[in-house]
């Protein structure tokens, strides 16, 4: 109670006694002090435990398999961590047993920079090291929740892998920042040479531009459409819609209009779900800046019907009752009011 509690000089009594153990584990959870004292931040209770000659600093309780590094760093007790890696036995690397994650996957999710710039001081320590909950690496945890000084010194490291995707969605760190719209990560991973700005996801097969458009993530966006060899076109393989056609369907104008500053995206491409564009899907849900947007380009087809139901955008925008995506379609001459969709046989009229 003692060290769960943090009172030093109640521990210091009870260490001054020979016939104290100091690695004597909890009926419930068979944590040991160390674990208790190093959850609890409690510094100077860790110190008199790891002066004990017998201390093991390694024990993992039984719950989570956590050690007492684990421990202290997952809440970010900095001063418990520089105690604990003072010991050469104190092994760094150790996965807890329920989700196989590390000290440095769970400081790096938190963002305890300076817990992670202890850890990776360390000779022995992985910077790669992915769990086998979510398949992360710390990497992909910091960018994820967008750590970028954690990222950034991750990627210090020359050991450090910056496209290792996970087993979960098959996401790589750029992947999980440009989606969750980290635009300081997303800058930071760009600039390393051996990482691939195009590399989808295998769970829905979207490349980080796909997931920045479906965001709306206009910084991150930008970011990538500022290299050259990323492709604005790539379709996913869930749906199979480009960027554009994301960005047009979540009614994103900055994406749309970024996308289409660029000579080589393609507004009239069809996904592979209902065979519309990014005008029908702009269309069909009322986003009348996005269909202007859309309606301004020279190589844009305004009366392509969907292979789903033979739906032109006029007709998904009618059957919706979006006027004003209506009344911008009605001011082209080239679109024809009395196309008749497959499905019903209905025109936008009717």
């Amino acid at each position: 109670m003692g060290c769960e509690n943090g009172h030093s000089r109640v521990v210091k009594l009870l260490l001054e006694r020979g016939d104290s153990n100091p690695n004597s584990v909890t009926y419930k959870y068979s944590r040991t002090p160390l674990s208790l004292a190093a959850e609890g931040g409690y510094e100077g209770v860790v110190k008199l435990l790891l002066q004990q000659e017998d201390i093991d600093p390694n024990t993992a309780d039984t719950l989570r398999g956590q050690t007492p590094l684990l421990l202290a760093a997952v809440d970010g007790h900095e001063g418990v961590v520089s105690l604990l890696l003072e010991r050469d036995d104190t092994n760094p690397d150790i996965s807890d047993t329920e989700y196989g994650r590390t000290p440095l996957s769970y400081t790096t999710e938190h963002g305890h920079e300076g817990v992670v710039k202890l850890l990776l001081r360390q000779e022995d320590i992985d910077p790669n090291t992915a769990d086998t909950f979510r398949g992360l690496t710390p990497l992909s945890w910091a960018a994820e929740n967008g750590h970028s000084g954690v990222v950034k010194l991750l990627l210090e490291r020359d050991d450090t892998n910056p496209d290792i995707p996970d087993i979960e969605y098959g996401r790589t760190a750029l992947s999980w920042a440009a989606g969750n719209g980290h635009e300081g990560v997303v800058k930071l991973l760009l600039q390393q040479e051996d990482i691939d700005p195009n590399t989808a996801d295998t769970g829905y097969g979207q490349t980080p531009l796909s997931l920045a458009a479906e965001g709306g993530h206009e910084g991150v966006v930008k970011l990538l459409l500022e290299r050259g060899d990323i492709n604005p076109n790539a379709a996913d393989t869930f749906r199979g819609l480009t960027p554009l056609s994301w960005a047009a369907e979540n009614g994103h104008e900055g994406v749309v209009s970024l996308l289409l500053e660029r000579d080589n995206a393609n507004p009239d491409i069809p996904d592979t779900e209902y065979g519309r564009t990014a005008l029908s899907w702009a269309a069909g849900n009322g986003h009348s800046g996005v269909v202007k947007l859309l309606l301004q380009q020279e190589d844009i087809s305004p009366s392509t019907a969907d292979t789903g139901y033979g739906q032109t955008p006029l007709s998904l925008a009618a059957d919706s009752g979006h006027e004003g995506v209506v009344e911008l379609l009605l001011e082209r001459e080239d679109i024809n009011p009395n196309t008749a969709d497959t499905r019903y046989g209905q025109t936008p009229l009717t």
